[in-house]
């Protein structure tokens, strides 16, 4: 493989589309709990201006934060 061969090394294409799907399944994850979650995590009232700000954090770490959802549901 060449310099400018226009393909992509499989390592770094599999890197690359987990990435992505990280991010997507972050992205629906953070919208869903800004949305519904929130409060059942926070039992206060949450302004749209902190929903807003919540929403970047949430879709990088939707692990943690389904993990909290989920086990504030069971409470």
């Amino acid at each position: 493989m060449g310099v400018g061969s226009g393909l992509m090394h499989p390592v770094v294409a599999f890197l690359l589309n987990a990435l992505a799907l990280y991010a997507t399944i972050g992205v629906a994850a953070a919208l869903a709990f800004v949305s519904f979650g929130v409060t059942r995590v926070q039992p206060a009232s949450v302004s749209l201006g902190a929903r807003i700000l919540i929403l970047p954090g949430a879709a990088a770490l939707w692990p943690y934060v389904l993990f909290r959802w989920l086990k504030a549901g069971t409470r």
